[in-house]
Protein backbone atom coordinates (compact mmCIF):
# COMPACT_ATOMS: atom_id res chain seq x y z
CA UNK A 1 0.00 0.00 0.00
CA UNK A 2 2.79 2.42 0.90
CA UNK A 3 4.58 1.88 -2.40
CA UNK A 4 1.33 2.41 -4.31
CA UNK A 5 0.77 5.67 -2.46
CA UNK A 6 4.32 6.84 -3.14
CA UNK A 7 3.99 5.87 -6.78
CA UNK A 8 0.94 8.08 -7.07
CA UNK A 9 2.88 11.01 -5.60
CA UNK A 10 5.78 10.76 -8.08
CA UNK A 11 3.98 9.61 -11.20
CA UNK A 12 4.09 12.04 -14.09
CA UNK A 13 6.60 14.39 -12.45
CA UNK A 14 9.47 13.40 -14.76
CA UNK A 15 11.90 12.79 -11.89
CA UNK A 16 15.19 11.74 -13.46
CA UNK A 17 16.75 8.67 -11.85
CA UNK A 18 20.17 7.32 -12.88
CA UNK A 19 20.66 3.55 -12.93
CA UNK A 20 24.36 2.80 -12.71
CA UNK A 21 24.10 -0.75 -14.09
CA UNK A 22 22.41 -0.31 -17.44
CA UNK A 23 23.82 -3.62 -18.62
CA UNK A 24 21.93 -5.69 -16.01
CA UNK A 25 18.72 -7.42 -17.23
CA UNK A 26 16.95 -6.82 -13.90
CA UNK A 27 17.62 -3.10 -14.22
CA UNK A 28 16.48 -3.06 -17.83
CA UNK A 29 13.19 -4.82 -17.00
CA UNK A 30 12.55 -2.36 -14.18
CA UNK A 31 13.23 0.79 -16.22
CA UNK A 32 11.05 -0.43 -19.10
CA UNK A 33 8.12 -0.67 -16.67
CA UNK A 34 9.00 2.57 -14.90
CA UNK A 35 8.99 4.51 -18.15
CA UNK A 36 5.88 2.76 -19.50
CA UNK A 37 3.99 3.68 -16.32
CA UNK A 38 5.38 7.25 -16.33
CA UNK A 39 6.72 6.78 -12.81
CA UNK A 40 10.20 8.23 -13.37
CA UNK A 41 12.41 9.27 -16.25
CA UNK A 42 15.10 6.56 -16.17
CA UNK A 43 18.68 7.03 -17.37
CA UNK A 44 20.74 3.91 -18.08
CA UNK A 45 24.52 4.12 -17.70
CA UNK A 46 26.87 1.91 -19.66
CA UNK A 47 28.41 1.47 -23.08
CA UNK A 48 25.99 1.05 -26.02
CA UNK A 49 27.52 -2.35 -26.68
CA UNK A 50 26.96 -3.55 -23.09
CA UNK A 51 23.38 -2.29 -22.98
CA UNK A 52 22.48 -3.67 -26.40
CA UNK A 53 24.02 -7.08 -25.68
CA UNK A 54 21.98 -7.37 -22.49
CA UNK A 55 18.74 -6.34 -24.15
CA UNK A 56 19.20 -8.70 -27.09
CA UNK A 57 20.13 -11.66 -24.90
CA UNK A 58 17.07 -11.14 -22.71
CA UNK A 59 14.52 -10.12 -25.33
CA UNK A 60 14.18 -6.58 -23.99
CA UNK A 61 13.73 -3.29 -25.83
CA UNK A 62 15.37 -0.28 -24.18
CA UNK A 63 15.79 1.74 -27.37
CA UNK A 64 13.46 4.48 -26.08
CA UNK A 65 15.19 4.71 -22.69
CA UNK A 66 17.73 7.51 -22.24
CA UNK A 67 21.25 6.08 -22.18
CA UNK A 68 24.57 7.71 -21.34
CA UNK A 69 28.00 6.23 -21.91
CA UNK A 70 30.44 7.54 -19.28
CA UNK A 71 33.33 6.92 -21.68
CA UNK A 72 31.78 9.11 -24.40
CA UNK A 73 30.13 12.02 -22.68
CA UNK A 74 30.45 15.52 -24.11
CA UNK A 75 30.53 17.22 -20.72
CA UNK A 76 33.13 14.96 -19.14
CA UNK A 77 35.83 17.65 -18.87
CA UNK A 78 33.51 20.07 -17.10
CA UNK A 79 32.46 17.22 -14.82
CA UNK A 80 36.08 16.32 -14.02
CA UNK A 81 36.93 19.93 -13.18
CA UNK A 82 33.92 20.13 -10.88
CA UNK A 83 34.95 16.87 -9.23
CA UNK A 84 38.46 18.22 -8.53
CA UNK A 85 36.82 21.16 -6.77
CA UNK A 86 34.60 18.87 -4.71
CA UNK A 87 37.49 16.62 -3.69
CA UNK A 88 39.43 19.68 -2.44
CA UNK A 89 42.90 18.56 -3.35
CA UNK A 90 42.43 14.87 -2.57
CA UNK A 91 42.27 14.01 -6.29
CA UNK A 92 43.89 15.76 -9.25
CA UNK A 93 42.30 16.23 -12.66
CA UNK A 94 43.70 13.03 -14.14
CA UNK A 95 42.55 10.98 -11.15
CA UNK A 96 39.07 12.46 -11.49
CA UNK A 97 38.94 11.68 -15.20
CA UNK A 98 39.83 8.08 -14.41
CA UNK A 99 37.29 7.80 -11.57
CA UNK A 100 34.55 9.11 -13.85
CA UNK A 101 34.99 6.09 -16.09
CA UNK A 102 33.19 4.22 -13.30
CA UNK A 103 29.42 4.50 -13.59
CA UNK A 104 29.16 4.99 -9.81
CA UNK A 105 31.26 8.16 -9.79
CA UNK A 106 29.86 9.33 -13.12
CA UNK A 107 26.26 8.81 -12.03
CA UNK A 108 26.85 10.51 -8.71
CA UNK A 109 28.27 13.55 -10.51
CA UNK A 110 25.17 13.67 -12.72
CA UNK A 111 23.14 14.03 -9.52
CA UNK A 112 25.58 16.47 -7.93
CA UNK A 113 25.45 18.74 -10.99
CA UNK A 114 21.64 18.62 -11.16
CA UNK A 115 21.52 16.70 -14.45
CA UNK A 116 19.70 13.89 -12.64
CA UNK A 117 17.52 13.98 -9.51
CA UNK A 118 18.60 10.73 -7.91
CA UNK A 119 20.63 7.56 -8.32
CA UNK A 120 19.98 3.86 -7.79
CA UNK A 121 22.80 1.33 -7.91
CA UNK A 122 24.16 -1.79 -6.29
CA UNK A 123 22.61 -4.59 -8.34
CA UNK A 124 26.17 -5.71 -9.08
CA UNK A 125 28.23 -3.31 -6.94
CA UNK A 126 28.88 -3.48 -3.21
CA UNK A 127 27.24 -1.03 -0.81
CA UNK A 128 30.62 0.69 -0.35
CA UNK A 129 30.94 1.19 -4.12
CA UNK A 130 27.62 3.05 -4.16
CA UNK A 131 28.02 5.04 -0.96
CA UNK A 132 31.67 6.13 -1.27
CA UNK A 133 31.09 8.43 -4.29
CA UNK A 134 27.98 9.83 -2.64
CA UNK A 135 29.86 10.73 0.55
CA UNK A 136 32.74 12.25 -1.41
CA UNK A 137 30.71 14.22 -3.94
CA UNK A 138 27.10 14.76 -2.82
CA UNK A 139 28.02 14.67 0.88
CA UNK A 140 25.67 14.74 3.84
CA UNK A 141 22.75 17.15 4.01
CA UNK A 142 23.11 20.30 6.14
CA UNK A 143 22.82 19.42 9.80
CA UNK A 144 23.28 15.71 9.17
CA UNK A 145 26.49 14.34 10.74
CA UNK A 146 26.19 10.84 9.32
CA UNK A 147 24.55 8.60 6.74
CA UNK A 148 22.41 5.70 7.88
CA UNK A 149 19.91 3.31 6.36
CA UNK A 150 16.59 1.67 7.02
CA UNK A 151 14.36 -0.99 5.53
CA UNK A 152 10.62 -0.92 5.05
CA UNK A 153 9.12 -4.30 6.00
CA UNK A 154 5.71 -5.00 4.45
CA UNK A 155 3.30 -7.93 4.74
CA UNK A 156 -0.29 -7.38 3.73
CA UNK A 157 -1.51 -4.20 5.42
CA UNK A 158 1.22 -4.31 8.08
CA UNK A 159 4.38 -2.28 7.76
CA UNK A 160 7.40 -1.60 9.94
CA UNK A 161 10.66 0.32 9.67
CA UNK A 162 14.03 -1.12 10.73
CA UNK A 163 17.34 0.73 10.99
CA UNK A 164 20.30 0.81 10.72
CA UNK A 165 20.71 -2.43 8.80
CA UNK A 166 23.46 -1.72 6.26
CA UNK A 167 25.76 1.22 7.10
CA UNK A 168 26.95 1.90 10.65
CA UNK A 169 28.81 -1.01 12.21
CA UNK A 170 28.71 -0.14 15.90
CA UNK A 171 27.09 3.25 16.46
CA UNK A 172 27.72 5.28 19.59
CA UNK A 173 24.86 6.76 21.67
CA UNK A 174 25.24 10.05 19.77
CA UNK A 175 25.11 8.23 16.44
CA UNK A 176 22.10 6.20 17.56
CA UNK A 177 20.30 9.46 18.32
CA UNK A 178 20.95 10.68 14.78
CA UNK A 179 19.96 7.32 13.27
CA UNK A 180 16.72 7.39 15.25
CA UNK A 181 15.79 10.90 14.13
CA UNK A 182 16.61 10.09 10.50
CA UNK A 183 14.64 6.84 10.59
CA UNK A 184 11.61 8.51 12.16
CA UNK A 185 11.72 11.09 9.36
CA UNK A 186 11.79 8.32 6.75
CA UNK A 187 8.90 6.55 8.46
CA UNK A 188 6.84 9.72 8.08
CA UNK A 189 7.79 9.94 4.41
CA UNK A 190 6.31 6.47 4.06
CA UNK A 191 3.12 7.56 5.82
CA UNK A 192 3.96 5.79 9.10
CA UNK A 193 3.58 7.76 12.33
CA UNK A 194 6.72 6.60 14.13
CA UNK A 195 6.59 4.86 17.48
CA UNK A 196 10.27 4.10 17.96
CA UNK A 197 11.73 1.29 20.04
CA UNK A 198 15.46 1.17 20.76
CA UNK A 199 16.17 -2.55 20.83
CA UNK A 200 18.45 -4.64 23.00
CA UNK A 201 18.51 -7.94 24.90
CA UNK A 202 17.22 -6.05 27.94
CA UNK A 203 13.95 -4.29 28.72
CA UNK A 204 14.15 -1.18 30.88
CA UNK A 205 17.25 -2.23 32.78
CA UNK A 206 16.41 -5.94 33.19
CA UNK A 207 19.96 -6.86 32.15
CA UNK A 208 23.36 -5.20 32.07
CA UNK A 209 26.05 -4.78 29.44
CA UNK A 210 27.71 -2.29 27.12
CA UNK A 211 25.05 -2.69 24.43
CA UNK A 212 22.25 -2.20 26.97
CA UNK A 213 23.91 0.91 28.39
CA UNK A 214 24.36 2.64 25.06
CA UNK A 215 20.76 2.00 23.98
CA UNK A 216 19.46 3.28 27.31
CA UNK A 217 21.69 6.34 27.01
CA UNK A 218 20.46 7.04 23.48
CA UNK A 219 16.85 6.77 24.68
CA UNK A 220 17.55 9.19 27.53
CA UNK A 221 19.12 11.73 25.18
CA UNK A 222 16.24 11.48 22.73
CA UNK A 223 13.68 12.08 25.45
CA UNK A 224 15.49 15.29 26.39
CA UNK A 225 15.27 16.58 22.82
CA UNK A 226 12.37 18.57 21.30
CA UNK A 227 11.36 15.67 19.04
CA UNK A 228 7.81 15.20 17.75
CA UNK A 229 7.57 11.41 17.87
CA UNK A 230 7.37 8.83 20.63
CA UNK A 231 10.49 6.85 21.51
CA UNK A 232 11.44 4.49 24.32
CA UNK A 233 14.03 1.92 25.26
CA UNK A 234 16.01 -0.01 25.77
CA UNK A 235 13.65 -2.95 25.17
CA UNK A 236 13.55 -6.44 23.77
CA UNK A 237 11.75 -7.05 20.52
CA UNK A 238 8.86 -8.95 22.10
CA UNK A 239 8.37 -6.10 24.54
CA UNK A 240 8.31 -3.66 21.62
CA UNK A 241 5.59 -5.44 19.63
CA UNK A 242 3.51 -7.59 21.99
CA UNK A 243 1.11 -5.71 24.33
CA UNK A 244 0.89 -8.63 26.75
CA UNK A 245 4.69 -8.72 27.10
CA UNK A 246 4.90 -4.93 27.34
CA UNK A 247 2.38 -4.96 30.20
CA UNK A 248 4.84 -7.07 32.19
CA UNK A 249 8.18 -5.60 31.12
CA UNK A 250 7.38 -1.92 30.45
CA UNK A 251 3.93 -1.09 31.84
CA UNK A 252 4.50 2.67 31.82
CA UNK A 253 5.80 2.92 28.24
CA UNK A 254 3.74 4.57 25.50
CA UNK A 255 5.81 2.75 22.85
CA UNK A 256 6.19 -0.79 24.23
CA UNK A 257 3.72 -3.21 22.67
CA UNK A 258 2.91 -0.80 19.84
CA UNK A 259 6.24 0.05 18.22
CA UNK A 260 6.44 0.27 14.43
CA UNK A 261 9.96 1.65 14.03
CA UNK A 262 12.92 -0.28 15.40
CA UNK A 263 16.49 0.88 16.00
CA UNK A 264 19.09 -1.86 16.33
CA UNK A 265 22.21 -1.52 18.50
CA UNK A 266 24.65 -2.50 15.74
CA UNK A 267 24.93 -3.56 12.14
CA UNK A 268 25.11 -7.28 12.90
CA UNK A 269 21.79 -7.37 14.73
CA UNK A 270 20.10 -5.05 12.24
CA UNK A 271 21.22 -6.91 9.14
CA UNK A 272 20.44 -10.32 10.65
CA UNK A 273 17.09 -9.10 11.98
CA UNK A 274 15.64 -7.77 8.75
CA UNK A 275 16.87 -10.80 6.78
CA UNK A 276 15.25 -13.23 9.22
CA UNK A 277 11.99 -11.32 8.85
CA UNK A 278 12.28 -11.41 5.05
CA UNK A 279 13.43 -15.00 4.59
CA UNK A 280 11.58 -16.82 7.38
CA UNK A 281 8.79 -14.42 8.26
CA UNK A 282 7.52 -13.73 4.76
CA UNK A 283 7.99 -9.98 5.03
CA UNK A 284 8.92 -8.01 1.94
CA UNK A 285 12.02 -5.93 2.65
CA UNK A 286 12.29 -2.70 0.65
CA UNK A 287 15.67 -1.01 0.94
CA UNK A 288 18.17 -0.12 2.07
CA UNK A 289 16.90 3.44 2.00
CA UNK A 290 19.85 5.76 2.61
CA UNK A 291 19.31 8.63 5.05
CA UNK A 292 21.28 11.81 5.67
CA UNK A 293 22.64 12.41 2.16
CA UNK A 294 22.22 15.71 0.35
CA UNK A 295 20.44 14.02 -2.58
CA UNK A 296 18.43 10.83 -3.14
CA UNK A 297 20.99 8.07 -3.68
CA UNK A 298 20.08 4.51 -2.79
CA UNK A 299 21.70 1.12 -2.74
CA UNK A 300 20.31 -2.18 -3.99
CA UNK A 301 20.92 -5.66 -2.73
CA UNK A 302 22.94 -7.72 -5.17
CA UNK A 303 20.23 -10.36 -4.91
CA UNK A 304 17.48 -7.91 -5.91
CA UNK A 305 14.74 -8.64 -8.42
CA UNK A 306 13.48 -6.30 -11.12
CA UNK A 307 10.35 -5.70 -9.05
CA UNK A 308 12.45 -4.67 -6.07
CA UNK A 309 14.40 -2.28 -8.31
CA UNK A 310 11.09 -0.84 -9.51
CA UNK A 311 9.98 -0.20 -5.92
CA UNK A 312 13.32 1.28 -4.87
CA UNK A 313 13.14 3.65 -7.85
CA UNK A 314 9.78 4.83 -6.50
CA UNK A 315 11.32 5.36 -3.05
CA UNK A 316 14.23 7.29 -4.56
CA UNK A 317 11.89 9.50 -6.58
CA UNK A 318 9.70 10.05 -3.51
CA UNK A 319 12.73 11.28 -1.54
CA UNK A 320 13.17 13.92 -4.23
CA UNK A 321 9.48 14.82 -4.47
CA UNK A 322 8.83 14.88 -0.71
CA UNK A 323 12.21 16.22 0.40
CA UNK A 324 14.82 13.94 1.90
Amino acid sequence: MIINELEGKVKGKGIRIVFTEGWDPRVQRAVIDLQANDVVHPILLGSPEQIQKCSEENGLDVSNIEQIDPLNYDGIEEMAVKMVELRRGKMDLEQCRKALQSSNYFGTMLVQMGIADGLLGGATYSTADTIRPALQLVKTAPGQPLVSSCFLLVKGSEQYIMGDCSININPTPDELVEITVQTAHTARQFGIEPKVALLSYSSMGSAKGECVAKMAEAATRLKRMPIDFEVDGEMQFDCAVAPEVAALKAPNSKVAGHANTFIFPNLSSGNIGYKIAARLGGWQAIGPVLQGLNAPINDLSRGCTSQEIYKMAIVTAAQKALGI
